[in-house]
């Protein structure tokens, strides 16, 4: 790697990341390359983001046709991607109002916001607590940070945002002891707990949950900022448990490598937030959403098709691997536990040629969703030489 790059990052860019010893440049498909011309098998997808890969030819053509028209506009006005995408969310999910924001953390405030107002419009100010799970993580503001239930997280930023209790993930008793003792505007959990190791709940629990959600009139929000637009599998992995939420949030996959966010609004909700209750200069971007309309419309039941297939194939290759205790997570969003720490699995996976990620004690792979047998295979042979 250029020392001159690394040089410059670690005197000019706020030392938050750990990063790996590569200067990446270029890419096409799930193949990308470093500044010294060496290629790699992209099992990152840059966390969930890059759906189609880099630089699909679809997804540059809607971007860069919509930024010779129009690259922003103030939401005071009306745009057609905008208002296009939210008419085919709806359309998907049976939801009946969206908000754009730019990011997952942004749309979970969203998530929330809504969640207490419809509480006090309905149930009083004082009904405003939000339970999240255990081994969550929900986004990187105060706010999200409190509603993350990993205690690393809130150890240097305290005093946190109070109205957040978390319950045990897979420990239904525990909900009701919360709703007990907290007057409770909403539920929100992760189907799978990806920042917390690519953990999917249990069936049976997540079903719970939402029937008492729906019983006690306690909204449900899902947060689909990693697990959605077609990672899991099904289009939303709420989807994978036969339920339907009151609030979901999504973001990185739906904007196919611009920034986006989206909070969608079921029945309940969908008139909660009225004029100048909540905004966003850039949420619905044209551009962002003129780039998600063109992801959007490609996560068919074809290509979800293969999502499935693909992980069965990947499921079932890690399997009996030795080095390997475990293997989770749902669709194209797998976690390993490896024997070796999971970051020297993903030093040895890049001087291998293959980029993967690490969620906790797990290697994480986080593939395109339309990547090509022939390299998942050969990604997959290089990650199964390097956990043995």
């Amino acid at each position: 790697m250029n020392n001159k790059i690394q040089q410059e990052d670690n005197e000019y860019v706020a030392g938050t990341y750990n990063r790996f010893p590569v200067a990446l440049v270029s890419g096409k498909g799930s193949i990308v390359t470093d500044e010294d011309g060496r290629d790699y098998i992209d099992m990152t997808s840059g966390i969930a983001v890059n759906s189609f890969g880099f630089c699909d030819e679809i997804w540059q053509k809607a971007i860069t046709e919509q930024a010779a028209k129009i690259q922003h506009t103030s939401n005071v006005f009306y745009s057609a991607p905008c208002a296009k995408l939210a008419h085919m969310l709806c359309d998907r999910t049976g939801m009946k109002k969206v908000f754009f924001s730019n990011s997952g953390a942004e749309a979970n405030e969203c998530a929330v916001k809504t969640a207490r107002k419809y509480a006090a419009d309905t149930k009083g100010e004082d009904c405003f607590t939000i339970i999240t799970l255990e081994n969550s993580f929900h986004g990187r503001t105060i706010s999200m940070l409190s509603a993350t239930g990993q205690e690393h997280y809130h150890e240097l930023f305290r005093p946190l945002t109070p109205g957040f209790v978390h319950a045990e993930a897979n420990n239904f008793d525990d909900i009701l002891k919360l709703t007990k003792e907290n007057k409770t505007a909403a539920i929100m959990i992760e189907c799978v707990q990806g920042e917390g190791g690519v953990v999917p709940l249990n069936q049976d629990y997540v079903k719970k949950v939402a029937d008492f959600t729906k019983e006690n009139d306690i909204l449900l929000i899902v947060d689909e900022v990693q697990t959605g637009n077609g990672r899991s599998g099904k289009l939303y992995s709420y989807m994978n448990y036969d339920i339907q939420p009151d609030i979901v949030s999504t973001a990185k996959g739906l904007g196919g490598g611009l920034p986006l966010g989206a909070t969608m609004l079921g029945d309940k909700v969908q008139n909660t937030l009225g004029h100048g209750d909540h905004g966003s200069t850039f949420g619905g971007n044209p551009i962002a959403c003129a780039g998600a309309v063109s992801i959007l419309e490609r996560i068919d039941e074809n290509l979800l098709e293969g999502v499935r297939r693909k992980s069965k194939f990947l499921f079932e290759t890690f399997a009996n691997v030795k080095g390997i205790e475990a293997v989770t997570g749902m669709g194209l969003m797998m976690g390993l536990k490896t024997v070796k720490p999971a970051r020297e699995v993903v030093e040895e996976c890049i001087k291998n040629g293959v980029l993967c990620l690490t969620a906790k004690d797990r290697v994480r792979l986080l593939p395109a969703l339309n990547i090509p047998d022939d390299l998942l295979k050969k990604a997959s042979e290089v990650i199964t030489k390097c956990c043995e």
